[in-house]
This record gives structure tokens, sequence and C-alpha cells, in this order.
């Protein structure tokens, strides 16, 4: 599950950012740019890596398909390759049914 938006002012996110936005490791996020040949941050003199909004987009399809819908990594790079991918319409629609379910469960331990 995806916890927090990314601020849509944002140029460039750090590692740290972008892990906490999918709640998941940096060590994942690594270690889907290899796997990954869409996933190509920027890096600065130190070598940090830096995320771009069209990054993140890339790495919301990922995580939906594989944490999300179950995806092996090379189904995952297969569905990617076709450009009729419909992630992005079933990311919002599954986060939007996500929200309602909470906002349901705090109603109903309200009553």
């Amino acid at each position: 599950m995806i916890l927090k938006e990314a601020p849509p002012d944002k140029l460039y996110f750090s590692i740290g950012e972008v892990s906490e936005i999918f709640a998941v490791n940096p060590s994942l996020i690594r270690f889907w740019e290899k796997e990954f040949d869409i996933l190509k941050p920027k890096k600065n003199r130190k070598g940090n890596r830096l995320y771009s909004q069209k990054d993140l987009e890339n790495l919301k399809n990922i995580y939906i398909l594989v944490k999300e819908r179950g995806f092996t990594l090379e189904g995952a790079r297969k569905k990617l390759k076709e450009k009729t991918t419909d992630t992005d319409t079933t990311g919002e629609v599954i986060a939007r049914l996500k929200n309602v379910k909470e906002h349901l469960l705090k109603l109903s331990e309200e009553i």
C-alpha cells in the first residue's frame, strides 16, 4: 500500500523519500532499478539517486504489478513493455477503495 502521495511541485526525490512514499526499503528500490530498464534516476556528484516524477510513476506501476497484483518480476517487465498497461487506472481505483475502506472502518468504530 502506498502510504502517502508525493508532493506534485517537487522535481526530485531522494531514495529515502521514495522509500517512505512506497513504504518499502531503499534496497528494494535499488533492486528494482537493476531489474527494470524504465527506472533511470539521475545521480548527483556524490552519486546519490534523484528520482523524478516520471520515475515515481514508473515505480508506482512496478509496485502495483509486483506487490498488489502478484506479478513475478518477469511478468511485470512484460506487462510494462506493453503500451496498453492498465496499472495507472487500476492503481488509482485501488487507492480510492482503500481510502473508502479506512473511512468506513473509522465510522464503524465511532458507532
